[in-house]
């Protein structure tokens, strides 16, 4: 697999540079022969991918691949032979129609070479072959093209050859060598199962059903694609682009190979680097200025900085690479990875194809035009428009999946970003800093704070405002399952730490998937309780350290602090009378856990008092209410008009 993925890389070097040499002089026909070389390269893929993985299944897969590459072998050599470029064309077609035999006769074969337990590592493995040898093959092709250079000078013969000959040359021996390592390994099994290849049409309709309903997920698909179409208007006018900065062969392929080694630097140090930025924001990000330096590329005609900000460019493209394809294995439930994957890689085809379809002939149309500057001249042709084009492609497509899968809205990217930088985690900020009111209802068992939450989310939405009433635990899909394990009288067994942790999860999904995007739509949270219950019950009902409590929750939280917290103080033996019905497992408590609790309630308004409303919960419910919504008129975001007063002098009853 080394072998062939090395003559894979060598062979679209060679090829497209064959191309662009052969025909040399006229701008815009060299521009379509190289754009014609990679849509030979991908067209027959989308086409025929189906098809070729039902005909290799049914072969004996050690001899479909052996057979492969002697195939590969004896095209890739007739190329410099017959040197036309209409023979390079169908060349290049035959070439990828054997691939098409050979790719899944080797995905086929590796599951049944390594232990399943070992699959993951042989999977790692396949992938660190297939894009590792690109540089390595950028490297050889460079150094190649300079042998060829000296060999056509120094040889008779060879006068006038193109230098890509050698390279061609190499790229044959690459795949005859694969072909017999392939051959001598005798133990790979004709058959097992078939390989089923939906059609790419078909994937892409059925990934459109699974995509487009996650958020998440669709910012991520749309971030990828993006960078896909982006890298497919470098890889489709390197070839010119390099020439008319003067370089030759070699720095084409000292640019190809930067791509892979910006790559591999993302890769492995770009994700350590800045491991404490969210990785939804690091990839929006990398793209975002992947576009900005592919369009600092287009505009300087430096071939030097051109190749370091190359190398930044593809360390850009490894970050949001890896983040994506790690994202997608997280957030997509395992019965519908493989065909988000799937659809993904579709899609990617398909875009590839058509950026590349049509950024030559764009630069083909524009052609070369110089633009004078005073006593300088500034040249910008086709190859410039495309790449700037793709430069600003990518970077509208990363700000769009930034703004799709931002988890930290209201943070500053640039504080976040210089804090990710210094080994920081930047601080989540508090709620004052959102744009809507978030209100927090606590109290001990008993107290009203439930049909207080109620009452005045009645009253808001009365008054015109977008209000959510939510509550803990069990306001998602995961809570209601925790909260069906918390308050269990059967889960008498529960220990102290497991309570407060399981409540931490309820709250931090909780904040994530209700709260804060209540928050920052503008609308009114009231919640009927918050962190101040698991302070209060866990802290001190359950005797736990009050400082390890509150950090964890406050991890879970992202450091969200309600704009206000209404305290309901109503004494257990009154609270605990009220209630109706079995007791939960909190409720059947014994009453001195209740006071420990409404002691550290108090205490916890008492150390903010500016923060917190404290209500005596032995008064009457309108008597309650009118406090509430007396201190919530002073945070309201505009002027509400009070409850006006009837022909009787007294205010209205609150609807129930």
């Amino acid at each position: 697999m080394s072998v062939c993925s090395l003559g894979d890389w060598l062979n679209i070097l060679a090829v497209t540079a064959l191309a662009g040499n052969l025909t040399q002089g006229d701008y815009r026909v060299q521009s379509l022969a190289v754009g014609g070389v990679f849509i030979a390269k991908m067209l027959p893929a989308v086409l025929l991918g189906p098809l070729a993985g039902v005909f290799a299944d049914r072969f004996d897969r050690r001899l479909t691949m052996f057979g492969a590459d002697l195939a590969r072998f004896a095209i890739v050599l007739s190329i410099p032979f017959v040197y036309s470029y209409q023979w390079l064309i169908v060349a290049t077609i035959l070439v990828e129609c054997v691939n098409l035999f050979w790719v899944p006769a080797k995905d086929a074969t590796v599951p049944n070479l390594v232990p399943k337990e070992q699959l993951e590592s042989a999977n790692q493995l396949n992938l660190l072959v297939t894009y590792g040898t690109a540089p390595i093959a950028a490297m050889l092709f460079a150094a190649l093209s300079v042998v060829g250079d000296v060999a056509t000078s120094m040889v008779p013969f060879l006068s006038g050859r193109d230098t890509t000959g050698v390279a061609l040359f190499v790229n044959a021996c690459a795949y005859l060598v694969s072909a017999f390592l392939i051959f001598t390994l005798r133990d790979i099994p004709k058959r097992d199962g078939t390989i089923s290849t939906p059609s790419v049409l078909k994937q892409i309709i059925e990934g459109w059903k699974y995509v487009g309903g996650n958020r998440l997920v669709r910012g991520l698909i749309i971030g990828m694609l993006g960078a896909f179409a982006a890298g497919g208007a470098v890889v489709g006018v390197a070839k010119i682009y390099v020439v008319a900065l003067g370089g030759g062969d070699a720095a084409y392929g000292v640019v190809f190979g930067a791509v892979f080694v910006g790559m591999a630097l993302g890769m492995f140090f770009g994700l350590r680097l800045l491991h404490q930025l969210s990785r939804r924001r690091l990839f929006g990000l990398a793209i975002t200025v992947a576009g900005l330096v592919l369009a600092a590329i287009a505009l300087v005609h430096n071939l030097v900085i051109v190749v370091m900000l190359t190398v930044v460019l593809g360390a850009c493209a490894g970050i949001a690479w890896i983040i994506g394809y790690t994202l997608i294995g997280l957030e997509v439930e395992d019965a519908l990875r493989g065909r988000t994957f799937s659809f993904l890689q579709s899609t990617a085809r398909v875009t590839l194809l058509l950026v590349v379809a049509v950024a030559n002939p764009l630069a083909a149309l524009f052609g070369v035009h110089e633009l004078g500057l005073g006593e300088f001249a500034y040249r910008f042709d086709g190859t410039n428009l495309v790449l700037l084009i793709g430069g600003a492609l990518a970077t509208a497509v990363g700000i769009l999946a930034l703004r799709h899968m931002d988890d930290k809205k209201g943070v500053p990217l640039s504080a976040d970003l210089l804090a990710a930088v210094r080994g920081e985690r930047f601080p989540t900020e508090p709620a004052e800093h959102v744009p809507g009111l978030f209100v927090a209802f606590e109290g001990g068992e008993g107290s009203g704070k439930t049909t207080q939450s109620r009452l005045i989310a009645i009253w808001l939405r009365d008054q015109g405002f977008d209000v959510v009433q939510t509550r803990e635990p069990g306001s998602t899909k995961v809570g209601m399952r925790l909260r069906a394990i918390l308050l269990d009288a059967a889960e008498r067994g529960l220990s102290a730490r497991s309570e407060a942790l399981l409540y931490a999860a309820d709250r931090a999904e909780h904040v994530e998937k209700v709260i804060r995007p209540a928050l920052y739509r503008g609308s009114l949270v009231i919640t009927d309780r918050y962190v101040d219950s698991s302070l209060a019950y866990q802290g001190a009902g359950r005797a736990l350290d009050p400082e390890d409590v509150s950090k964890i929750n406050a991890w879970a939280t992202g450091g969200l602090v309600p704009h206000l917290t209404v305290l309901i103080d109503t004494p257990p033996e009154v609270g605990l009378t009220r209630l109706g019905g079995a007791a939960d497992r909190i409720e059947a408590e014994p009453l001195d856990f209740h006071e420990r609790v409404r002691k550290e309630f108090r205490a916890l308004a008492a150390a903010a008092p500016e923060r917190y409303l404290v209500v005596d919960g032995t008064l009457a419910i309108n008597a309650i209410t009118r406090q509430i919504q007396d201190r919530i008129h002073e945070l309201l975001p505009d002027p509400v008009p009070r409850e006006s007063e009837d022909a009787t002098g007294t205010m209205p009853a609150i609807r129930d």
